[in-house]
């Protein structure tokens, strides 16, 4: 405590001896209150707290009204200014370019809002009456004393209504009651109670003769109809549209042409694939949109439609391109068609719940199979030894296998949770793959009713079109987020995430995907009624040509030409594009 008490002495004589030299320069009155703490305590003195604690005071005169201020680029102050000083308006040059109303005082956005408090009931109150009646209090009136002069907005509205509020408005419930209870009730015109009768209301539930009579009409019918689509299925007949139905060898349609400067019978693909740019043919016919169209298989010289006008045709694909036969046997929009391995018979599916196989050549309808549920899909099994065999993609969300010589069911694979879309046979013909409105898609054994593998995930949409590959290698699926898929056809089946083909519309349209014979393209149509044009390696959309007026719901590429592809659309039209 001495040492400390004694540099506090050194300490106070140093800062005497510097006091010293600078009132020899300028003689100044020094407070002596300010070195009060500094002196050594003499014997008997004790310090107090008070003076220990206290800074000294800076006697400074200023106010804010004298202009005394603190400049706001001041870095350090040597002094202690007031509160007003701290917190006087600053000033500076006014800005010329401010307007009257952002110069004017705000204490909010839109300007300044003055103290009051107001209910919550009561706002609400005057807001729903002005926006009502067109009138409420004026908020800066005092309540205690409302005249005409108290209201904004309607004054005469609020005259005429007393100044009342929608909670107001109308007779009170009490009064209602005493007036039913004081048995005026009996005042209201043909009022009998809340629990009286209609006025051409019956006692009795049963019908008279009249109503009977067209009651039991109208169930005849009804069953006469249910009979009908269950049991009749339509008459069939076909029209040849050539003059002759064979050549002067004997030979039918159905025989591959020779002279159309390639070969068709063989099953060779061409080298190089190009664009299709223009259109070079149109095969009108169909008087309703175009459901699904096949090239004849191997030699693609034929091609087959069915469509919603309940007929399926039989075109030409070179030469005259002519119209050969037209189909006539369902009463119902025909869905999908198929070939066998040979072209020489064809299966149709139809809304009429029928499938039928058909003879291409003759135009006989050879069977008819149904399970009274709509077949969306139908497929030949394509085994040179199992061509008695095909399966039918059923409404049910079955998949049902018939046998053409027995025209028996022998088969149901019955594990999707929505209707099948699509069957497409892959690996040899040994599996096959199915996609259904569950979206989801599962791959067979043939004649094992129990799917191996089962693909669904939650970003995956239903997908109504699958084409395999040229190689066998790739299913391409359209899917209904405007987007092809590309699934691995062999052993595991996973999507290809590198090749996702995108740009077009095809959500809600079962719109079918093909490739080119070399595997350099990928075609479909869209909602637009366009013919969209990709290429395989880079998945860049190359092409888009305006196809039809309506869907273009299928496009096919030739197999054995470089360029030519075909379209059909819900506007009843065949295109040939090259």
């Amino acid at each position: 405590m001495a040492a400390t008490m004694g540099s506090l002495v050194s300490y106070g004589s140093d800062s005497d001896s510097d006091n010293e030299t600078q009132s020899n320069r300028s003689p100044e009155k020094i407070d002596p209150d300010a070195l009060a703490h500094l002196q050594p305590l003499k014997s008997g003195q004790t310090l107090s707290l008070a003076l220990l604690n206290s800074a000294p005071e800076v006697a400074v005169k200023e106010a804010v009204e004298t202009g005394v201020h603190l400049d706001p680029s001041l870095k350090e102050v040597t002094y202690n200014p007031t509160y007003e000083t701290m917190f006087a308006p600053e000033f500076g040059p006014v800005n010329p370019y401010r307007s009257q109303q952002m110069a004017a005082p705000r204490n909010m956005l839109s300007g300044y809002a003055e103290p009051a408090h107001v209910n919550d009931f009561m706002f609400e109150q005057q807001r729903r009456t002005f926006s009502t009646f067109g009138y409420a209090l004026d908020p800066s009136v005092d309540t205690s004393q409302i005249s005409s002069n108290s209201y904004i907005g309607a004054v005469d509205e609020a005259e005429k209504k007393k100044g009342l509020t929608v909670f107001e408005v109308g007779p009170k419930k009490t009064d209602k009651r005493k007036k039913v209870q004081g048995g005026e009730a009996d005042d209201i015109d043909n009022y009998l109670g809340p629990w009286a009768k209609y006025v051409d209301e019956k006692d009795s539930a049963k019908p008279s003769e009249e109503e009977q009579k067209e009651l039991d009409e109208i169930t005849a019918k009804r069953q006469k109809k249910g009979r009908n689509e269950e049991e009749a299925p339509a008459e069939e007949k076909t029209i040849l549209h050539v003059k002759d139905a064979y050549d002067y060898q004997g030979r039918s349609y159905l025989h591959v042409p020779q002279d159309v400067g390639i070969n068709l019978r063989t099953a060779d693909t061409p080298d190089k694939c190009y664009l299709p740019k223009k259109q070079i043919h149109v095969w009108s016919g169909h008087t309703k949109g175009v459901s699904a169209i096949r090239l004849f298989p191997v030699s693609g010289h034929l091609l087959l439609s069915c469509s919603m006008d309940c007929k399926i045709k039989l075109w030409e694909v070179y030469n005259e391109r002519r119209c050969v036969r037209t189909f006539i046997g369902h009463s119902k929009a025909v869905r999908d068609i198929c070939f066998n391995n040979t072209g020489t018979q064809y299966m149709s599916a139809a809304y009429d719940r029928y499938l039928k196989l058909w003879d291409t050549e003759t135009g006989q309808c050879i069977s008819r199979f149904t399970n009274r549920k709509v077949p969306y899909c139908v497929k030949f099994n394509p085994d040179e030894d199992k061509q008695n065999l095909f399966v039918a993609g059923m409404s049910d969300k079955k998949i049902v296998q018939w046998d053409v010589r027995t025209g028996e069911v022998v088969q149901e694979y019955d594990r999707h949770l929505g209707a099948v879309n699509t069957i497409t046979f892959v690996d040899e013909n040994r599996r096959f793959v199915s996609t259904s409105d569950d979206k989801s898609l599962r791959v067979w054994e043939w004649d094992i009713p129990v799917d191996f593998k089962y693909i669904a995930e939650p970003s995956m949409h239903s997908m109504p079109a699958v084409t395999l590959s040229p190689n066998g290698k790739w299913l391409a699926c359209q899917s209904m987020d405007n987007q092809i898929l590309i699934f691995g056809a062999q052993n595991r089946f996973r999507l290809n995430k590198k090749k996702i083909f995108k740009g077009h519309m095809v959500a809600g349209y079962a719109c079918q995907v093909d490739f080119s014979p070399d595997m350099s393209y990928v075609v479909s149509g869209d909602a637009d009624g366009k013919l969209n044009i990709w290429d395989w390696k880079t998945t860049k959309l190359y092409h888009r040509i305006k196809a039809h007026d309506k869907v273009c719901i299928s496009a096919l590429w030739h197999p054995h030409e470089t360029s030519k592809v075909i379209t059909c659309g819900w506007d009843g039209q065949i295109k040939l594009w090259d």
